[in-house]
């Protein structure tokens, strides 16, 4: 049951909206999933109280440092994945949902404030690594992507990002109106009506390509730490 996380410590990246289309697409395929809402805007939740029981998706809302890892383990037995949904910010909270997870999605949208979110990312996941020698696996995904200019941001950035040995992933997240809507109206892209949602066979393409390209990078086998030597690592790379 790997922990896919989505962070960047500015708000308004699409960490919600990623984090949510991947959460719904693994859930249509048959995939159990947990997501664990650590935003205080709690958009997650609200989707999840809008659209009413949905299949093979929990979503817990109280999610605390002291809370997250009891999460994981008390629910590791009914979770295929589990995703996390985390505020924009660098605090404690984040640095443990990074700790605990098996990759670390981090959400950009091609301009400056939210590069220099991810880069706070970036540096806490080096910093584990340096500090703690805990290495976690980790990528960029582009979000709210103009069709007519995909292209060419993506180029940029990646090459930007390859110069510090970081990874982004070839399927961006468009900017669709489906991928909006679906806040509102809750539900799933599969539960939309195509007659009221412009090319929502488009964003149905956008989110398979998103979670088969995650599922490739995710690990055969979880990383396995003790809790003991987890928190210890917490501490000496605060």
């Amino acid at each position: 049951m790997p922990v896919i996380t989505f962070a960047n410590a500015k708000g308004g990246a699409g960490k919600t909206t990623a984090a949510l289309i991947l959460a719904t697409e693994l859930a249509s395929r048959g995939h159990r999933i947990t997501i664990l809402d650590a935003d205080p805007q709690r958009w997650i939740s609200h989707w999840h109280e809008v659209s009413g029981r949905q299949r093979n998706i929990a979503v817990i809302s109280e999610v605390s440092m002291a809370s997250l890892q009891c999460h994981i383990r008390e629910n590791r037995q009914t979770t295929d994945y589990f995703i996390i949904d985390l505020a924009g910010a660098r605090d404690a909270l984040v640095a443990t949902a990074i700790g605990l997870s098996d990759h670390v999605m981090i959400p950009v949208q091609g301009c400056a404030m939210d590069a220099r979110g991810a880069a706070h990312i970036l540096e806490l996941l080096k910093q584990l690594d340096e500090k703690a020698g805990i290495r976690i696996n980790h990528s960029v995904v582009l979000t709210r992507m103009n069709s007519l200019v995909t292209t060419r941001a993506m180029s940029a950035i990646k090459a930007l990002l390859a110069a510090r040995g970081v990874a982004v992933l070839d399927t961006p997240i468009g900017e669709r109106t489906a991928f909006r809507d679906i806040f509102d109206c809750g539900g799933t892209l599969y539960t939309m009506d195509a007659a009221r949602v412009s090319n929502l066979d488009k964003a149905c393409e956008n989110a398979r390509l998103f979670a088969d390209e995650v599922l490739r990078l995710l690990p055969v086998r979880k990383r396995i730490a003790t809790e003991r030597g987890f928190f210890r690592t917490l501490q000496r790379a605060a």
